[in-house]
């Protein structure tokens, strides 16, 4: 893993058995705990060395201008960017006065492991200090899947054959020094001690911090409580300034004694609420969390995680890098939406600071498939926050002379951040993303209050901004012109598929909720000549189509530009939008990312099997996926078509994103998307399921690679169990009521204690299609390159 010697493969952990100082920022993002609301780098215990510092709550921000060399109405004014608040993973120790530092001295031993089924992460190491005395080091940390406000750390040392004097320091560190990286527009804006004080306190063995964003205006509470348990002499003192409160811990150690030290944090923050709630809100989760302390959060945390994996695992027979790699990604993925509450999830999580902390499509279009089968909760808070954005989305819709809401492109608060048109705000699909996920999670729930309370007015709005954009021509057609698509390398054009037909289901779903609740469509202030215009549009959607070719086209023209030169392109060129010029790339056939194949999927009852193999043929040979989101969506349909070799090689390369670092910026946090996408290529790819109506269908099939492929989810109050072999596929009901099924074209109902194993014919050889030269993916030989990914140009 990471390319590197110290990673293990195993099925239900991520061991790092060594130590490289190369690769700890990665390790850093492969290590992180969140739960959604607070997320915690995978740091060393001591804070240096360190790659990135990272310590984050969900929504906590500065904002920052953007600088334009020339301005232009209804550009964003401010960018938004992730702010690294208190860090309270901090312990030091000092061994008779030396700082335990593993630059210094003689490492004898380093593991850490990721426990997936504990959810913590255990660290054990053995060092000897300069001076000759030699210690054990053992720690624990967990963020609370329970306790949203809570983290926790246990930490133990014990000399090896001496006697030591040691001291710990257990602190909150606001305003850490952050490293510098320019020149990589993936990297987040590096903001200088954003973090004013408000209060500090040490009393006892409580510490606290409370800070404010010097722009943004919002306060930031940490606490952190102590129980130490040592030999008979052990002290205790404590101190706080504006930016580091800390409490010390001293003692003496004979051989075979411990010193141990459990350290309970809180967090909290409101734009509202004073200094005294916020202390009060942070001092009461604290007391809420220490009567079980370490042992309770421990075990709710097991607790917790075995009901997810209950309805949620994948299991895979004859592959255990993927077994490991999709299990991972659950994870992670839990990790981000868990506990979030009605705030955003960021392209990366609270992982890391990468892309400046905002959310993109990427979460209603990836990541909450996944979760809408897994943690529909999660899913329901996520779609809440975007309805609670609407007022911003509104007003920005207004600002572009349109009706309903214009959903930002990238944000953290819901206000547009993108300082770049083309790539940015004019990617209007996001509005239709997000009422995909709206009927997406209302389908496989059955959640009718969130439908008629939230879901309607979402889909409503959208509908609306989709009305406005586009326009019917002479012929009675509807055109949406001058937009972006999921590809960006082209951008601002007329007529593209994707958005066409995401649009065209947009404006159905609104229609049909509208109808649904009369009485509430009436309250938006709806009537029936509106939705009967939306079913016009959605009618007369025009997708453009080369009859010559015998292929949709991307968007309209896009069959006619001129090809790319890839002979010409050296593998060092990409991403290729750090080396060429947009206006380059935007008149060329080259696709950055998955487009009109992602329209196969998401709207695949639009084409035929035929269309779908020619389409997928010809942008194969086209795309170059510089950007994460590919390889998962192209997985799912070589999938679909027949190609499962193919598909494998994609899976491979989107499970393996950040495990082996392929983009090269697993540093800056892991990519929540592409983790997603491992389970939606399994899943969606060789299970071939999809949503029909209030059920799902599966088309299942093996690549050669797996001998068997088993994956569990939830819907409509159910618990399945789908397992797929090469000659047939087993469908179990775990839990619920029985529910009807579609296995290719075959109705199925499957009742608890009741089975169902069909049949699955064997599938016909296909010519694989090729790649741009040097483009392949990665496959089994995933590691040896590298795939280079930017989801978009620089803030």
């Amino acid at each position: 893993m990471i390319n590197h010697p110290s990673y293990a493969v195993e099925p239900w952990a991520v061991r790092e058995t060594g130590l490289d100082l190369d690769t700890l920022a990665q390790s850093e993002s492969v290590l992180a705990l969140s739960n959604g609301h607070i997320g915690w780098r995978g740091n060393l215990d001591e804070g240096e060395p360190h790659g990135l510092p990272g310590s984050y709550l969900n929504g906590v921000h500065e904002v920052h201008s953007l600088p334009y060399a020339e301005a232009g109405y209804g550009y964003p004014e401010s960018g938004q960017t992730v702010v690294n608040v208190a860090n309270g993973k901090i312990i030091r120790l000092l061994v008779d006065d030396e700082p335990f530092d593993l630059r210094y001295g003689e490492l004898h031993s380093h593991e850490r492991v990721l426990d997936l089924r504990a959810g913590v992460l255990h660290r054990t190491c053995e060092w000897t200090s300069p001076s000759g005395r030699r210690v054990k080091v053992r720690s624990s940390r967990l963020v609370s899947l329970t306790q949203r406000a809570v983290a926790a750390v246990t930490y133990e040392v014990e000399p090896q054959g001496c006697e030591v004097r040691v001291v710990l320091q257990s602190e909150l560190v606001a305003n850490e020094e952050l490293p510098r990286v320019v020149g990589d527009p993936r990297v987040a804006k590096t903001l200088q001690s954003p973090l004013e004080s408000l209060e500090h306190a040490a009393e006892g063995n409580r510490l606290r911090l409370l800070h404010r964003t010097r722009n943004s205006g919002l306060r930031v509470a940490a606490a952190a409580g102590h129980t130490v348990v040592g030999p008979e002499g052990t002290r205790l003192s404590s101190e706080s300034s504006e930016d580091v409160a800390r409490l010390t811990v001293t003692s003496v150690l004979r051989d075979g004694q411990r010193l141990t030290m459990e350290k309970l944090v809180a967090y909290g923050w409101s734009a509202m609420r004073s200094l005294p709630g916020l202390r009060d809100q942070v001092d009461a989760a604290l007391a809420g969390a220490s009567g079980g302390a370490w042992q309770g959060l421990a075990a709710e945390q097991r607790a917790y995680l075995d009901a997810f994996w209950a309805r949620a695992d994948v299991e895979i027979d004859g592959d255990e890098r993927i077994q490991q790699a999709v299990r991972f990604a659950l994870f992670h993925v839990l990790q981000a939406g868990a506990r979030a509450e009605q705030r955003a999830l960021p392209a990366k999580g609270l992982t890391g600071s990468g892309y400046d902390g905002h959310a993109f499509w990427d979460t209603e279009s990836f990541v909450l498939p996944l979760l809408t089968y897994s943690e529909p909760s999660a899913v329901r808070d996520a779609l809440s926050w975007r309805r609670s954005t609407l007022p911003a989305a509104r007003a920005r819709a207004t600002q572009l002379g349109l009706r309903g809401a214009a959903f930002p492109w990238r944000t953290i608060d819901g206000a547009e951040c993108s300082a770049y048109w083309p790539a940015g705000s004019a990617a209007f699909h996001v509005n239709a993303d997000i009422a995909e996920a709206v009927v997406r999670y209302v389908s496989a729930t059955g959640d009718t209050a969130f439908d008629r309370d939230c879901g309607l007015e979402l889909l409503v709005e959208t509908a609306r901004m989709w009305r406005s954009l586009g326009h019917h021509d002479h012929h009675g057609r509807f055109h949406i012109d001058g937009v972006t698509g999921p590809d960006e390398y082209t951008a601002v054009k007329d007529d593209n598929t994707y958005t066409n037909l995401m649009a065209a289901a947009n404006l159905r779903a609104a229609a049909d909720a509208a109808a649904r609740y009369p009485d509430r469509a009436t309250e938006l202030g709806l009537d029936e000549e509106e939705t009967a215009s939306w079913r016009d549009a959605a009618d007369a959607m025009y997708v453009p189509y080369n009859s010559e070719l015998r292929v949709h086209e991307q968007h309209e023209g896009f069959t006619r530009l001129e090809h790319w030169d890839f002979d010409g392109t050296r593998p060092d060129q990409y991403p290729l939008l750090l080396h060429f010029p947009y206006f380059d790339l935007y008149r060329k056939q080259v696709i950055k990312q998955a487009d009109l194949v992602l329209a196969m999927y998401t709207r695949g009852e639009y084409f035929d099997a035929e269309h779908k193999a020619r389409n997928f043929t010809y942008y194969e040979s086209l795309t170059v996926r510089d950007s994460s989101l590919s390889a998962s969506c192209q997985a799912v349909m070589a999938a679909e078509i027949g190609h499962l070799r193919l598909a494998y090689e994609y899976l491979v390369e989107a499970a393996l994103t950040d495990l082996e670092d392929l983009a090269r910026n697993t540093r800056d946090g892991l990519h929540l998307a592409s983790l997603a996408g491992t389970w939606t290529a399994l899943v969606a790819g060789f299970g071939g399921m999809r949503p029909r109506g209030d059920t799902l269908a599966f088309t299942p099939k093996l690549p050669e690679r797996f001998r068997r492929l088993a994956f569990r989810l939830q819907t409509r109050g159910r618990r399945l169990l789908i397992e797929i072999e090469h000659c047939a596929a087993t469908y179990t009901l775990l839990e619920g009521a029985p529910l009807s099924l579609w296995h290719y074209d075959s109705s199925v109902t499957v009742a608890t204690n009741a089975p169902q194993r069909l049949r699955i014919d064997p599938q016909p050889r296909l010519l694989q299609p090729s790649q741009p030269p040097g483009r392949a993916p990665l496959g089994h030989d995933a590691g040896t390159g590298a795939v280079t990914e930017v989801e978009g140009p620089a803030a």
